[in-house]
């Protein structure tokens, strides 16, 4: 069978996992359709090895049965896609579906537990009755029957996998934001963080793990595979398909923890303490209302030593616990916050004044609005260095960099869209760290004091274009010319109104 290319794949997969949807909302459908597929590729994987042991060991089966309990996933005969698909037709096919999912967990348990709780194929989400939910289960199994799995190859699957996901958020409005970062916007941050080899990368807010897949294969284009990735999410459903995703992109070893980072951090080391990580990359919810600010005060971890931020505003509580959790004099943090962490007085303000004495914000880059899905505000990006900290070997590195990039961007539909014009002129203008006049400032530390400590990037980048002077004569020459002709027009509507008997 003819392999199929990256687009044909997210195409066919795409009308698998849409077709039947019909009025279920994008974000329910998606939960079975990714639950499916990923049932479907463990299922596939499972019987390749059991061909490959079966030429090897010929009619041993105790041997092939301990072979294949050793493997990467280990799906029963009798559970897989297959399998359940040739009792398509029996009325309680959604607790057929649901068993093998059970026995595929308890099987790899180490490895998959819990990876299908968030779905229930006798759920009434998928139709009030039996029949409604037969035929909704029956779709998707047809449909992914029709998928052959056996012959996709290095990432495709799981570069598919994050295209299905953008493809369901595009429906999901507000929504999508609980699992996904828009995909070029989520490039131009995984470039900035420059992750390098032997780096450990950490998502704290990890969503479905797209951010933290492309931060490792900024990794992979410098021809290295050792970097290790770490993640957090506090939506249970979230938390599972980023777990598929990863293991579709044969990140097996990446460590995804389930909970709420800002008042049950996970990601401890041994010892019990906050791990510490190279490169950090997240786009957290903004301006999360109720973060746990009562909680900041006695945090065991002493990550809010800077300032409680306002418990309706939980932007610097998520910088913080950022800042907390990476190396001191080297780690880098790269993340994505709303304009008001820019210029926010209060408590915020004053926690901002301590990162700026600490001299360890970098850069600034506005973008443009329309970016996302879930809002329509104009974002930023902060680059935390902490090798500009006393001791690292950028402690000289006085300056921040503003990037006014709002208007780096093409509109389709409702939505704008990052080129990979404009992020090549982003990433660069950042990497040559130069002023482009009305694009790019260096201020110093000065600049920023005289400034009260404001990051509003209008402050720094001039963006103010002068209007055309006006041609005076040409515009009376113009306004002449519109006067004979209204004078015409009034003259043949008097003639108009005169043959129809009405006084002027």
């Amino acid at each position: 069978m003819v392999k199929l290319t990256q687009q044909e794949l997210n195409k066919t997969l795409w009308d698998a996992a849409n077709s039947s949807r019909g009025n279920i909302s994008a974000t329910i459908y998606m939960d079975f359709s990714l639950a499916m597929l990923f049932y479907k590729y463990i299922s596939t994987k499972s019987e390749q090895t059991l061909i490959k042991l079966k030429e090897r060991f010929g009619d041993d089966q105790k041997r092939i049965e301990e072979k294949m309990k050793l493997d990467r996933f280990y799906v029963s005969h009798q559970h897989t896609f297959n399998e359940v698909y040739k009792k398509i037709e029996e009325d309680n096919v959604g607790t057929l579906v649901n068993k093998a999912l059970q026995k595929i967990e308890e099987i790899n348990d180490e490895k998959l537990k819990g990876i299908f709780d968030y779905v229930d194929f006798n759920d009434n989400k998928l139709g009030k009755s039996n029949e409604e939910k037969n035929r909704m289960i029956r779709n998707l199994l047809n449909d992914f029957n029709q998928i052959n799995l056996s012959e996709t190859d290095g990432d495709i699957l799981g570069n598919a996998y994050m295209y299905l996901i953008s493809k369901f958020g595009e429906g999901a409005g507000a929504k999508a934001g609980e699992f996904f970062t828009e995909k070029q916007v989520a490039k131009l941050l995984a470039k900035l963080a420059e992750p390098k080899p032997g780096d450990k990368i950490c998502d704290p807010a990890c969503g479905s793990a797209g951010l933290l897949l492309l931060a490792g294969e900024e990794v992979e284009k410098q021809n290295s595979k050792d970097y290790a990735l770490f993640g957090q999410e506090i939506t249970g459903t979230t938390y599972n398909l980023a777990r598929m995703n990863v293991f579709l992109h044969n990140k097996d070893s990446a460590r995804i923890e389930w909970g709420d980072t800002l008042n049950n951090p996970l990601l401890l080391d041994t010892n019990g303490n906050l791990m510490k990580f190279d490169i950090i990359v997240a786009n957290p919810p903004f301006s999360l209302k109720k973060w746990g600010a009562e909680n900041a005060e006695n945090d065991k971890y002493n990550r809010f030593w800077r300032g409680t931020p306002p418990k309706d505003k939980g932007d610097y509580a998520f910088i913080s616990h950022m800042i907390e959790t990476v190396k001191k004099k080297t780690g880098r943090v790269a993340v994505i916050v709303p304009h008001g962490v820019l210029f926010r007085g209060g408590a915020e303000g004053k926690i901002r004044k301590q990162l700026l004495e600490e001299n360890i914000i970098d850069t600034v880059i506005g973008l443009p609005a329309g970016l996302f899905s879930t809002t329509g505000i104009p974002v930023a990006i902060l680059i935390i260095d902490k090798s500009r900290e006393l001791g690292g070997k950028n402690e000289n590195k006085k300056d921040i960099l503003f990037i006014e990039a709002s208007k780096e961007f093409k509109k389709a539909k409702a939505q704008n869209f990052l080129e990979d014009e404009h992020i090549d002129k982003i990433f660069k203008t950042f990497k040559d760290r130069k002023e482009i006049e009305k694009f790019s400032h260096i201020a110093n530390f000065e600049e920023i004091k005289e400034n009260d400590f404001n990051l509003n990037i209008t402050r720094y980048v001039d963006t103010f274009e002068e209007e055309e002077p006006v041609d005076m004569e040409v515009n009376l020459k113009e306004l002449e010319k519109l006067n004979s002709e209204i004078k015409k027009l009034e003259k043949k509507m008097d003639e108009y109104l005169k043959g129809l008997g009405i006084k002027k």
